[in-house]
């Protein structure tokens, strides 16, 4: 089986941590995905006690999202997070809606910034890419679609898929794996509810609880480099429901 992942973002609401660790540890989870708040504003103490909580309950931090602004002025701290907390991987996650480009060009030149950006991550052996959201998939006065101009600008980065982000950008999957699979090489695994339902949580589901094709879609993503499946759900009721059901539901496919 797979190994399986959990995007820690998803249990922000839900502290502390050591007992979200515990959880996964005891759900059969291996691996953890970090994100800027857990980690960039630590020193080396509190990132060997956070190594620490994770190796006593067998998670490996495999990959972590770092903001741009991050990677790009906090190289040496970005490098530092990474080595000590284990990573192989490291994703930039996203872009607010005041910074985004409003065409093509502006687009093209983002994936230029994420190619200079990944150099010296690339260069210290990680694996590094960009993580999409919707907007990516929303069509610009020219018709080209910002993904297309962010990997046009950044030939050499990879693609970390937000599979339900895509399909909320009312794109298909399974097209853009066969577009981008050459660049994938990890996945969040998230799932949509049913349209009206699961307000309280944004409209995501648990993996394999919604509308979201995952049998099908995992099939066709075990034929990419995807080395890590992140199971994330924004805004979960239930942590516990959304760990448990998750994990079941991904070990059928």
């Amino acid at each position: 089986m797979t190994k399986l992942s959990y995007q820690l973002y998803s249990a922000r609401n839900f502290q502390p941590y050591s007992a979200i660790f515990e959880k996964l540890g005891k759900a059969g989870y291996a691996e953890v995905e970090g994100f800027g708040g857990i980690y960039a504003d630590l020193d080396d103490a509190g990132l060997k006690s956070l190594r620490a909580e994770l190796d006593k309950n067998g998670l490996v931090m495999a990959s972590g999202h770092f903001s741009p602004d991050f990677l790009e002025k906090e190289v040496q701290k970005s490098l530092n997070i990474a080595k000590i907390l284990g990573m192989d991987s490291i994703y930039a996650p996203h872009l607010a809606a005041d910074q985004r480009p409003s065409d093509a060009a502006g687009w093209t030149a983002f994936g230029k910034r994420l190619q200079e950006m990944s150099k010296p991550y690339k260069d210290a052996g990680y694996e590094f890419g960009w993580h999409n959201h919707d907007f990516e998939f929303v069509k610009l006065a020219d018709g080209s679609l910002p993904i297309e101009r962010i990997f046009e600008g950044a030939p050499d980065i990879s693609w970390e898929a937000d599979i339900a982000w895509v399909i909320r950008g009312d794109a298909d999957p399974f097209a853009w794996i066969e577009k981008l699979g050459s660049r994938i090489t990890s996945v969040h695994v998230k799932d949509i509810a049913p349209a009206g339902e699961a307000k309280d949580e944004d409209g995501w589901a648990d993996v394999g609880h919604g509308k979201v094709e995952w049998a099908k879609l995992i099939t066709a993503l075990r034929a990419t480099k995807a080395k890590h499946f992140v199971v994330e759900h924004d805004n979960p009721r239930d942590i516990d429901r959304n760990i448990s059901r998750s994990i079941a539901s991904f070990k059928t496919y």
